[in-house]
């Protein structure tokens, strides 16, 4: 039975000069997806799927040369919208992040909406599930729309309870064949 993996992005480096996607990993980060490059539980992989975003992609290129794999870079994978507001100081950032998930049929502050950004997400993973290789697939990608692919598979309602923990670099997976979540999200470290 085959496995995903849904892993996201480690700590990076913030700067409100740069626009988000463009963002790099931080030292801390670069070196949590070191960590996870060197697990045997990665060993069965044969996809690596990353979102476009410049930290997803340092990320999976961490882990795809240890595992001697290719990235498939899926620009439609990346992180919910949020362009319309640019960067935004922590606590206002989480304070629309909360409207966001609690809100999933309304545009905040000009933002993607929750359902728009699930249905993409969801759509790029069945697409590449689709082929029916063999072995286990990760993909890369990001906090938010994790979250709304982690909501869609265990079958519940968008809602910021089922979010990643705040430090991010966090995965969980599903089996391939029958779309069952295996295990809730945990720190890459326990790959």
């Amino acid at each position: 039975m085959g496995l995903v993996r849904y892993l996201t992005h480690p700590q990076v480096s913030i700067d409100p000069a740069i626009p988000v996607p463009f963002w790099s990993l931080s030292e801390l980060g670069r070196t949590r997806a070191e960590g996870v490059a060197s697990t045997r539980q990665l060993s069965r992989t044969t996809q690596i799927i990353s979102s476009g975003e410049r930290k997803a992609i340092e990320t999976a290129e961490i882990i795809a040369a240890k595992l001697n794999a290719d990235i498939e870079v899926r620009e439609a994978m990346h992180e919910n919208d949020r362009s319309a507001t640019g960067f935004l100081m922590p606590s206002e950032f989480q304070a629309v992040a909360d409207q966001f998930f609690a809100r999933p049929q309304i545009s905040v502050r000009g933002w993607e909406r929750a359902i728009d950004a699930q249905s993409r997400i969801v759509r790029e993973v069945e697409h590449v599930l689709a082929r029916e290789e063999p072995g286990d697939v990760l993909f890369v990608g990001h906090g938010g729309v994790g979250t709304l692919l982690y909501c869609y598979y265990l079958g519940v309602a968008i809602d910021r309870i089922y979010d990643q923990p705040a430090e991010g670099g966090c995965f969980f997976a599903f089996s391939k064949e029958r779309r069952r979540v295996q295990h809730s999200w945990c720190p890459l470290e326990v790959l």
